[in-house]
């Protein structure tokens, strides 16, 4: 990324107490960057790679201000967000805080004339009009309108988008936008009602290993679909598209599509046990979800290699371990 003799580029990661934002930080601190992370908590899990590590609430005009200070990069991936039971039913709240969070990090990032700006959106920008078929169509990035998101958070996320556009198109900044489908991995939130499928899934199936009761409680029928895409990739496709000079929003997840249900029976093969699917209610989202990576191949001539399989196991087994300890077994 740099030669010996050349200072490292000092970097912003926004959200980097969080899932992505945590691995990111060691992915761009491995390739030699100066990494600033900044959220309302450390990670959780492991202790952060960041250079520095500041403690601020990104709502906050002065916040931003401090927070964007002296880099030349910022990836904002701060955002208030969860599973579908959090997102479903925090609409205010989401849209308030992610809304002061976008349009001060940017504003103060033109202001600290930060050169280049990377805004992590969401799948869940699409309408929910394309999404009401298990066997969805996959989702093409301008298939974005007619605008109609599902909840708050997706509404948020495509005003996000717009900020960008302006904000290059007007000051010159230059952004990169991405869409996420479901990204999953290790050193994740796994209980407490914010936590993705996957997680939720794994936390399910250890504690009914562990516990021998082999009752998996899933939110509806099951038969609602998604893409999960591994942290890995994630990162992979975060990288390329920042070094790109492609500045319209971009999918990145994997496009294998799966149903509730599938994704139960993995994780239960790769934990080695049998287990009894109890269906109950519970918000289940749009009724399909897949991504189009027709473009992400065309713009970095790569798409998500790590197969679903391969990114559960890693994720079950610390997981399981999480499980174990908190049980005691």
């Amino acid at each position: 990324m740099t030669a010996a003799h050349e200072s490292p580029i000092k970097v912003l990661v926004t959200g980097a107490g969080g899932f992505i934002g945590h691995h990111l930080v060691t992915f761009l601190k491995a390739r030699g960057y100066w990494v600033r992370g900044v959220d309302l908590k450390h990670p959780e899990f492991a202790p952060t790679d960041a250079d520095e590590f500041e403690v601020l609430d990104l709502r906050r005009w002065d916040a931003c201000l401090q927070a964007t200070r002296g880099v030349k990069e910022v990836y904002a991936l701060a955002a208030d967000m969860g599973g579908m039971g959090f997102i479903s039913s925090n609409h205010a709240q989401i849209l308030r805080n992610n809304a002061l969070i976008n349009l001060h990090t940017i504003e103060a990032a033109r202001i600290n004339d930060v050169v280049r700006y990377f805004y992590t959106s969401s799948a869940c920008v699409y309408p929910e009009y394309l999404q009401q078929d298990a066997h969805v169509t996959p989702l093409k990035e301008e298939d974005v309108y007619p605008a109609q998101p599902q909840d708050a958070y997706g509404w948020e996320k495509l005003i996000g988008e717009h900020l960008c556009r302006h904000y290059r198109e007007d000051f010159g900044l230059e952004t990169r936008v991405v869409r996420f489908h479901n990204i999953f991995g290790p050193l994740g939130t796994w209980e407490g009602g914010r936590e993705k499928a996957p997680a939720a899934m794994c936390r399910k199936i250890a504690t009914a290993k562990l516990s021998g009761d082999p009752t998996v409680e899933i939110w509806g029928d099951g038969e609602q679909t998604r893409s999960f895409c591994y942290i890995d990739d994630c990162l992979t496709g975060i990288y390329k598209l920042m070094r790109s000079d492609y500045h319209e929003p971009l999918n990145l997840g994997q496009d294998r599509m799966v149903t509730i249900n599938q994704l139960a029976d993995i994780i239960a093969e790769i934990a080695g046990v049998s287990i009894v699917k109890k269906h109950v209610p519970g918000p289940q989202g749009v009724r399909g979800r897949n991504s189009d990576n027709t473009r992400l191949r065309e713009v970095l001539g790569w798409s998500p290699e790590i197969s679903l399989e391969a990114g559960l196991a890693e994720t079950y087994a610390w997981i399981e371990g999480e499980v174990r300890a908190r049980l005691g077994a």
